[in-house]
């Protein structure tokens, strides 16, 4: 399966530091709309918190793919909120 990082630029996603301070922007930004900013930061703190010590690549991989598609659904929700668009598709019965 190949990775979703691709979606994002490179300096971010390869670096995982990077990824965390993104991770943390999004959180501040959501959690300063939605008035529960500390709650929000602290779940992006101790996901990365919880897997700091990780060694196996792969499940790095996979850590670092579930953090940018959280990054890529926010921006996806940010720019149908900003353009009135919907951008994902959505099935109806």
């Amino acid at each position: 399966m190949p990775s979703l990082q691709t979606a994002l630029p490179p300096e971010l996603a390869n670096n995982a530091i990077r990824l965390y301070r993104e991770c943390l922007r999004r959180a501040k930004y959501i959690g300063q709309k939605q008035y529960n900013t500390e709650l929000l930061v602290d779940m992006v703190r101790q996901q990365f918190k919880k897997h700091m010590q990780e060694t196996d690549p792969e499940k790095i991989q996979k850590f670092k793919d579930d953090a940018a598609r959280g990054l890529i659904n926010h921006m996806l929700y940010e720019s149908e909120a900003m353009s009135g668009r919907k951008f994902s598709k959505s099935s109806e019965f």
